[in-house]
């Protein structure tokens, strides 16, 4: 599902998917909680840390969050530091009904510059934007776009390096979530007496048969690593579904090269892959929350590489104190980073219960 697999990491170091972590941050803001990065080794306990909380006066709904990133264990190299970014801004605009959620997962050599850069001017240019309230999803659109631009025009060298954004801005009683790639979104709701996981969002990757189209008409070819080095016959395209890709998904690469090598087809960034179709243009999903709504949770592929959004929702279900729910989860997926892999990802991860304000 994620772009960072381990056959990529071993054997195709060129490829811009190929992620070179670096520290993470929270943008400024009010109630900004508190970001908490943890050893690989020394446990996933979030110590010191506190729950953030924001009312939603207009709806009588109180948010409790937490969040937790953890930088990746690479044996190779031991001190690469975390490439995701983190950001939480309450009371977006002043308003005490608006509020900004959001993880950035960054790729490439400069990844860990690209997703900073995009956690703070991406909830600016929301902020700043007068028609937010009014209308999210275009002001979403038009943030994702200038934020594009402004990174290619940056200092920062964005060729082949870039970022991925999953954000939620809670806007009253609804959720607004917008994404560009493949980290994830998902709510915990009661359908009768199950409590079952709600995607809020959707990968953007070429196991998407309209992703997979759309690129394909841009130029890109779509091979797995093993195609594209002539293990396998690259005229066979079909690679299954993101739960069976056995460490070798499909990625994009130019025409007559080895690059970039992205599992993914939308990112901020990433200006080489905008020739063969990797854009910014983020799909934003509108979801009314209703009193079956008891939690969301936000994360970066670290977390679902190798979990489900079910099991990611029955995990944080288990738990009174999203502390406990990040901290739980983090364990779990970097537990199975090492079943399946010799390394694991950055792993970051926003848990937000859903309470009434009485």
């Amino acid at each position: 599902m994620g772009c960072v697999q381990g056959k990529c990491y071993s054997r195709c170091s060129c490829c811009c998917c190929c992620r070179y972590p670096s520290s993470t941050s929270c943008s400024s803001g009010r109630d900004v909680s508190v970001v908490v990065e943890v050893g690989p080794i020394q446990g996933h306990v979030l110590t010191g840390s506190t729950v953030g909380v924001a009312a939603v006066p207009s709806h009588g709904l109180c948010l409790q969050y937490s969040t937790l990133t953890q930088r990746g264990y690479y044996p190779d190299t031991p001190d690469r530091e975390n490439q995701d970014a983190v950001c939480i801004r309450t009371n977006l605009q002043g308003n005490p009904n608006l509020h900004f959620f959001g993880v950035f997962d960054g790729h490439g050599q400069f990844g860990d510059q690209c997703a900073n850069f995009v956690r703070d001017k991406l909830v600016d240019l929301l902020s700043a934007d007068t028609g937010l309230v009014d209308d999210p999803v275009k002001a979403y659109n038009s943030a994702f776009l200038e934020v594009n631009s402004l990174l290619h025009n940056s200092d920062i060298d964005d060729s082949m390096s870039g970022t991925t954004a999953i954000t939620v801005l809670v806007s009253g009683d609804t959720l607004f979530v917008a994404n560009v790639g493949d980290s994830r979104a998902v709510a915990g709701v009661y359908e009768g007496d199950r409590l079952v996981a709600e995607n809020l969002s959707h990968d953007q990757t070429p196991f998407r048969k309209d992703e997979y189209e759309r690129v394909r008409l841009c130029g890109a070819r779509v091979l797995t690593v093993d195609q594209v080095e002539g293990v396998k016959d690259p005229g066979i395209q079909s690679w299954g579904d993101e739960e069976n890709d056995e460490g070798d998904p499909p990625r994009l690469w130019m025409q007559n090269a080895m690059y970039p090598g992205t599992a993914f087809t939308r990112s901020v960034g990433d200006s080489t892959a905008e020739s063969i179709g990797v854009m910014a243009v983020p799909e934003v999903l509108k979801v009314k929350i209703t009193p079956h709504h008891l939690f969301f949770v936000i994360a970066s592929d670290g977390i679902f590489e190798f979990l489900s959004s079910q099991a990611v929702v029955n995990m944080v279900s288990s738990f009174k104190d999203p502390r406990d729910a990040c901290s739980a989860l983090a364990a779990e997926a970097y537990k199975l980073w090492l079943e399946h892999e010799s390394r694991t990802d950055d792993i970051t991860v926003i848990v937000v219960h859903i309470k009434d304000l009485s």
